[in-house]
């Protein structure tokens, strides 16, 4: 989704990517088996994915911005698949991964019906067992401004739960962060 110039110049820093090393992803996947094959729906600029390709197998991630898509297949293309595809209708076989993911992403998503169809996506998708997990921002002054004329749909944290229980998800639950404020779910597609 398109990002104003200011935010694109922050997901593509060097800043970012250690902030996601060092802060969102340990959070965002305390205590989540990846498994073997894991899905990153809405990886942007590679900051989450670089971290990822050193600790799964096997990494498929889709973005929905074809040049993003091709700045991804130049930098990570050996060592993971990358498509240019709308998370909310993958070119995807369904119960094929382990686990899929999306990180400080779904407020980019313009609507809720769309965010909806992403979280349907992610199950369809997921092994029986597998687990859903991620993290996003909740808005705050600085996380405005940095998204004047850009698109910002923040998550609810009341909400979410039932919207991820609406795709078939179990085992929901939403935690805050007590220090940043960002919002990190989890949801597993039954056995």
């Amino acid at each position: 989704m398109p990002m104003n110039r200011a935010h694109r110049k922050l997901c593509s820093s060097e800043e970012w990517a250690q902030t996601t090393k060092d802060r969102i992803l340990p959070w965002a996947l305390e205590h989540v088996n990846l498994g073997d094959d894991v899905l990153e729906i809405g990886p942007g600029y590679g900051a989450n994915l670089r971290v990822l390709v050193e600790r799964v197998p096997r990494l498929t991630a889709v973005e929905i911005d074809g040049e993003t898509t091709r700045l991804l297949q130049g930098s990570w293309g050996d060592r993971a698949r990358i498509l240019h595809a709308d998370g909310a209708d993958l070119p995807l076989p369904d119960a094929s991964y382990d686990s899929v993911v999306c990180f400080t992403m779904l407020h980019h998503v313009p609507t809720a019906a769309h965010q909806d169809r992403i979280f349907a996506e992610a199950f369809r998708v997921l092994r029986p067992g597998g687990t859903f997990a991620g993290s996003d921002s909740q808005p705050n002054l600085r996380f405005r401004i940095l998204h004047f004329r850009d698109t910002m749909n923040t998550l609810d944290p009341s909400a979410l739960p039932a919207r991820l229980a609406n795709a078939g998800f179990t085992d929901v639950s939403i935690d805050l962060h007590p220090e940043s404020g960002g919002l990190r779910f989890r949801g597993t597609r039954p056995v």
